[in-house]
């Protein structure tokens, strides 16, 4: 049976102590397993609070980031690397396990090209050298795709698959993501089933980020493709239920979605659960 998570942001519109805290609790009166926590700014997480939240509630919980542009690990290697053991060191704290998403590149960064080789090689040396270190501290890693329109680097699911196995760590999963691959993937079942070797961890995001099940992503083809590639990993909602500034400029989301928090993870859940049992994951 798999385990059911959702991103904070499916009741919260920013990340902060009280409001992590509300998101955490939230999450469990909901029914959920786990938690996906924004970690955009280590600096200002904290920790120890929100270990003791998790802890009250029973809740497990992941994380996810985001490169900001001055670390955009491309062109700053050297800062991304400093950045991303920050959040570390807060997930060390957290007594969390696994840390996800733009790994390695800042969303709305563009060259106006496709990666470099020198680009490519950059980012294979210097996510290694930090997944040694998530390694050493018991953590795992999710590196995500995302579309065209976001970023220019890791668009497919191929893509995030080749740099994972030329880091070779063990430790570096693909995290895939349903609202990116509606927009970049020939479908959904082949992609999942072509990287199942890497797939570890992947958002169930419908094409207007809001109440899966309501939009245009062929949710049964990517149910079948998580079977067929006998996928074990969690499944994680990721809707808005409100639009920050932060959010707003990294996703070019203008518009909270129709439905409220409550419904977003209720019905969600349930979209879940009836599928998973439906195609026996």
């Amino acid at each position: 049976m798999p385990r059911y998570g959702a991103h904070a942001f499916v009741w919260i519109d920013a990340w902060t102590t009280e409001k992590g805290n509300q998101a955490i609790e939230s999450a469990a009166k909901a029914g959920y397993d786990f938690i996906e926590i924004p970690l955009l700014r280590p600096a200002e997480f904290d920790a120890i609070a929100h270990k003791k939240q998790l802890a009250a509630v029973g809740l497990d919980c992941t994380a996810s980031l985001v490169l900001p542009e001055w670390a955009h690990m491309p062109e700053h290697p050297k800062e991304a690397k400093e950045f991303l053991y920050g959040a570390l060191d807060k997930m060390e704290a957290l007594g969390g396990t696994y840390l996800c998403g733009c790994l390695a590149y800042s969303l709305g960064k563009f060259t106006g090209k496709p990666p470099t080789s020198a680009e490519r090689l950059r980012v294979i040396e210097t996510l290694g050298q930090v997944a040694l270190e998530a390694r050493r501290r018991g953590i795992r890693l999710g590196l995500e795709a995302v579309n065209r329109y976001e970023s220019y680097f890791c668009n497919t699911l191929g893509d995030a698959r080749d740099l994972i196995l030329a880091i070779g760590t063990g430790n570096l999963d693909l995290h895939a993501d349903t609202y990116h691959m509606n927009i970049e993937e020939e479908g959904y079942r082949d992609p999942l089933i072509t990287c199942a070797d890497v797939l570890g961890y992947i958002h169930m995001s419908e094409s207007h980020r809001g109440l899966i099940g309501t939009g245009t992503v062929n949710w049964p083809e990517v149910f079948q493709g998580l079977f067929e590639a006998k996928y074990k990993g969690p499944l994680t909602i990721e809707a808005f239920a409100a639009i920050n500034p932060d959010l707003a400029a990294a996703t070019k989301l203008w518009r909270p979605p129709r439905h409220p928090s409550q419904v977003l993870a209720s019905e969600g859940l349930r979209f879940l659960r009836e599928n998973a049992s439906r195609f026996n994951l």
